[in-house]
């Protein structure tokens, strides 16, 4: 069978809709970042601000004072108490600004690292939390909440895809264990009627279907019902046709494609009765056959309204078509081979019979009228006579026919071609008292099967044309092939030779036909076939081929 590939798409919605998500997702956060670019991440709270400017204010007073003092050289009693109070007021706010940076820094470590953990614990909701405006960090908590958005957008982007992969893998299986089921039925069948009927019961057990039909097309055209399941015996016969070329299954087949109608009332309605059995609430979908492209007909499935999806299920049920289509061909291609084999097995039959038995019937025929000639005349003893040579001719006629049940019988058995060759050589000293030497020099031990029946067949018939006209004493049988797979095979005899001109074969009588059918078998093997003779002297039939060489098995591992 011709291997087919089926396509599973993903639905085209969900790739659109993440398609969108994906671009507003990146839009925003190039905005984000493109606002945040070259602004400072550190902002001082106004308290902070203040308290700065008090200090500012305090350093001022301090170094003015103490300039004043040392350029008057002043002893006032008032300075020593405000340059103490001054600098007892500076210490207390650059002590108090240095405490409220470390507990800001410490305050920002540990979110910072209570944040990691939870990232880190795969909790992408975790956040910098932020205390207000005046939050000296804030920007860069703003920043750390920004990236962790950001990885937590990618995550769920991720999933968002590893969940339509998903869902594409089981859908993916779910078609090939209904594509293997469907081929394994094809291929356990043993006829094109077994093989529908398969076919069928398989759709049934595995698309969970209420009825299933398969038409296919006459040499008439028309469209037949070949098989089905589920549909009321009535409905079978009024469906044996087409009802009409304009049905669903007739579109269906002329445009190629798969046709739904959503209510199976019309058809109901078109034959006068349900066609299915149960439920009338069905679907009813029409699916090309086809091989190449060829249409075949069509299958129909009944299902449950809702089930179908066209976009899920269309590529399925064109693969199954196609599977289907396939096996129909060649199913027909082996039964017309049958048919032909058949054919050319009777019409050897009738050229043996015609060749051998008919003519010793007719000659009886003759004989018979003889006799009556004789016993008319009341000539007794030509008729003793005539009588001993009727009964020696039925004798022949009866070897005859003996010799032909075993000749039709492919002198075989599995033991090689020198084993048959030597088996026909005793039989025929047997049957003709001829002295016959055969010799060979055969280093072939693996011939095909097909190759061997041609040969041995080629070998028959040259004994046989040697016993019936040749007139001869004594027959040469010599076989000989090489490694390389050269064979050669030669018969000979010391008969009158054949007459010339040969006389040309007659397709009517059968006659005459025994050297053309000896070349149409080496022709079947790519040998050929050549016939020497002299009047008076014998006749030489050399049959040449060559056989592939036998592999062994060291050959086949590369060893």
């Amino acid at each position: 069978m011709q291997e087919t590939v089926v396509k599973l798409p993903i639905s085209t919605t969900l790739k659109q809709q993440a398609e969108v998500d994906d671009t507003v997702a990146s839009a925003s956060r190039n905005t984000y970042w493109e606002n945040q670019e070259g602004r400072p991440v550190i902002d001082l709270p106004w308290q902070a601000q203040i308290s700065l400017l008090v200090l500012l204010f305090t350093f001022t007073v301090i170094g003015a004072v103490y300039f004043w003092a040392t350029s008057n050289q002043t002893n006032e009693a008032w300075v020593a108490p405000v340059m103490t109070g001054l600098w007892l007021i500076a210490g207390v706010g650059v002590l108090s600004l240095l405490y409220w940076v470390w507990r800001e820094f410490s305050r920002f470590g540990t979110e910072l690292s209570r944040w990691a953990i939870r990232l880190r614990k795969g909790d992408l909701s975790a956040r910098m939390p932020i205390s207000g405006k005046s939050c000296p960090s804030r920007k860069i908590r703003e920043q750390i909440n920004a990236i962790t958005e950001d990885y937590h957008a990618l995550s769920r982007v991720q999933q968002q895809r590893m969940n339509r992969q998903e869902k594409y893998i089981a859908q993916k299986k779910r078609h090939l264990s209904i594509l293997y089921e469907v081929a394994s039925c094809v291929n356990r069948a043993d006829s094109l009627e077994d093989l529908l009927k398969r076919f069928l019961h398989t759709l049934t057990d595995v698309i969970k279907v209420e009825a299933a039909t398969v038409r296919l097309l006459d040499r008439e055209g028309k469209m037949r019902l070949v098989s089905s399941i589920g549909l009321n015996a009535e409905a079978i016969k009024l469906e044996e046709t087409l009802p009409l070329p304009t049905c669903l299954c007739g579109v269906a087949a002329g445009e190629r494609e798969i046709k739904m109608r959503s209510d199976v009332a019309k058809c109901n309605l078109i034959i006068g009765q349900p066609l299915c059995v149960g439920s009338q609430e069905l679907e009813m979908l029409a699916i090309p056959l086809q091989y190449r492209d060829k249409v075949l007909g069509v299958y129909n499935l009944f299902i449950r309204k809702g089930r179908y999806d066209k976009l899920e299920d269309d590529e399925l049920l064109l693969s199954i078509g196609q599977h289907l289509g396939m096996a129909i061909e060649k199913a027909n291609s082996d039964e017309d081979m049958r048919k032909l084999s058949i054919m050319e097995e009777r019409t050897r039959m009738a050229h043996e019979l015609h060749d051998s038995l008919a003519q010793t019937l007719a000659s009886l025929r003759f004989k018979v009228r003889l006799l009556d000639d004789s016993f008319n005349r009341g000539a007794e003893a030509d008729m003793w006579h005539e009588l001993e040579v009727l009964e020696n001719t039925i004798d022949e006629a009866y070897a005859e026919l003996r010799s032909l049940i075993t000749d039709f019988r492919a002198p075989i058995d599995g033991k090689g071609i020198i084993r048959a060759v030597e088996r026909l050589t005793e039989r025929f000293r047997l049957e003709t008292g001829m002295e016959v030497f055969f010799y060979h020099n055969w280093f072939l031990k693996d011939l095909s099967r097909e190759v061997e029946l041609e040969v041995i067949r080629i070998v028959q018939e040259s004994l046989t044309n040697i016993r019936k006209h040749s007139k001869a004493s004594t027959v040469r049988l010599l076989l000989h092939s090489n490694e390389e797979g050269r064979c050669s095979i030669l018969v000979e005899d010391d008969g009158i030779g054949l007459p010339d001109p040969l006389p040309e074969p007659n397709p009517t009588t059968g006659e005459h036909i025994g050297l053309r059918i000896m070349q149409e078998r080496a022709e079947k093997i790519g040998g050929e076939i050549q016939f020497e003779s002299e009047p008076g002297e014998g006749t030489l039939i050399q049959l040449n081929f060559e056989a592939p060489p036998t592999k062994k098995l060291s050959d086949l591992f590369g060893v």
